[in-house]
């Protein structure tokens, strides 16, 4: 039986809501790491859970497994690339300026009274704004 601090496989699979395959991949991958095992059962510290939420708050948040590794890595919130954050801070401000765009234009859309959308003036100024919006966030984006 395992510690309040020690967690086995199972428990922190019943506690994430994430699978074990999961924990186990982001293991292979180097996200988080076993304190041993009990047989054949993995055993964690309990702050895996608190892992695994970043993990899963930054994959959410479109960093790759591997970025979010390097920042798990990077150890205390001093040495983390903070600029990194930043710019993913700003990609995600870009896609929500364009998807309220885009929901506005859908909801116009649906309501608008002209019968031909592409007769509405409105219409017309949300496909622009949104088409821009689109082009300056593609040429900031950064393709690796």
């Amino acid at each position: 039986m395992s510690t309040q601090s020690e967690l086995d496989i199972q428990q922190v699979s019943l506690r994430s809501g994430l699978p074990s395959s999961t924990i186990r991949y982001y293991e292979e991958k180097g996200l988080i790491k076993p304190l041993g095992r009990k047989g054949l059962t993995r055993i964690f510290n309990a702050n895996v859970l608190e892992k695994l939420s970043v993990i899963s708050l930054g994959q959410f948040a479109g960093f790759s497994l591997d970025e979010i590794r390097v920042l798990l890595e990077s150890g205390t919130a001093s040495e983390i690339d903070r600029s990194r954050l930043i710019e993913k801070s700003e990609e995600i401000e870009r896609s929500i300026k364009l998807l309220s765009v885009i929901s506005d234009t859908l909801q116009h859309v649906a309501h608008c009274p002209e019968h031909n959308q592409f007769d509405c003036a409105k219409f017309q100024n949300l496909l622009k704004k949104a088409t821009r919006l689109q082009h300056k966030g593609v040429k900031k984006m950064k393709f690796k």
